[in-house]
């Protein structure tokens, strides 16, 4: 085989010799052959992008440069910012008039590509989105809305906010109310154990909140029987003798141990003896 015939097209085997050739995985071809097997179409035209012509792509579609236009205004793409919309290609003065959204500040198109605020379905531009006291940017910052307007945290705290009457700072979620005074469900503890009552029964005496285990052990009268609090708070029930007070279960005959509720009894010092007991003795 000759040099001359070594260095033919690939595929119609016409010489090279003195022409224009491109080579494509160590194989030459000549123009034609190779706009014919391997050139892409233009989305635009849907001509071949040739071998002479610039081949833009964008997601596996290629378009001539001169074809890579705004698909609404026509204005070139070629190295300029744009956005795709249905397979459409648009510049994004366009984009922005058709589909971007406007700022609920300003009113003006918040552009493709620019830092944006949402909240609830409303945009606004980074620098649109100001809390209502301090008029600073809220960026990314935690904030919280008041009526029409939205407010950063420390703002929020200094005009609305109630004050823990306990550790004096503001109280931004839930909380507890006791006597008309505000307190986080923290700082609501039991004056005795530091117990948090939150959630919990309790009560008060003069003005303090105690547990129930707490005002029992307190101030609740102990029973004779088992020395124990006697507190109705929890439903219990109790008897009471002569400035002494025993459990329902507990007031029973110091002998036989039959219980005296609801039945006539003997005193024998500081004992209750039942009826039959008491004969005895």
């Amino acid at each position: 085989m000759s040099t001359n015939e070594l260095f033919n097209c690939h595929y119609c085997k016409d010489s090279l010799l003195g022409k224009k050739y491109i080579m494509k995985e160590d194989t030459q071809y000549c123009t034609k052959c190779y706009e014919n097997l391997f050139a892409n179409c233009c989305k635009s035209c849907s001509l071949a992008i040739g071998c002479n012509c610039k081949d833009l792509s964008y997601k596996d579609l290629h378009w001539h440069e001169q074809c890579f236009k705004c698909a609404k205004c026509s204005r070139s793409l070629v190295e300029k910012a744009f956005a795709a919309k249905d397979d459409l290609l648009l510049c994004t003065e366009c984009y922005a008039h058709d589909y971007s959204s406007k700022c609920t500040t300003c009113k003006k198109t918040v552009m493709p590509g620019s830092r944006k605020m949402e909240y609830k379905g409303n945009s606004w531009h980074e620098t649109c989105f100001l809390c209502h006291r301090c008029q600073q940017p809220i960026g990314t910052k935690s904030f919280i809305p008041k009526d029409t307007g939205y407010f950063c945290m420390p703002c929020f705290e200094k005009q609305f906010a109630y004050q823990c009457c306990a550790c004096k700072k503001a109280i931004t979620t839930g909380g507890v109310t006791y006597q008309d005074k505000p307190w986080h469900r923290e700082c609501f503890l039991c004056i005795g154990c530091r117990k948090q009552l939150s959630g919990q029964r309790f009560t008060s005496r003069e003005n303090y909140p105690y547990c129930l285990e707490c005002f029992s052990n307190l101030y609740a009268k102990k029973c004779v029987g088992c020395t124990k609090p006697i507190t109705s708070l929890a439903g219990a029930k109790y008897i009471s003798f002569e400035e002494r007070q025993w459990h329902s279960e507990c007031f029973t005959c110091i002998q036989c141990s039959v219980s005296l509720v609801g039945r006539g009894f003997l005193t024998q010092r500081d004992n209750i003896l039942c009826t039959d007991c008491g004969r005895e003795k």
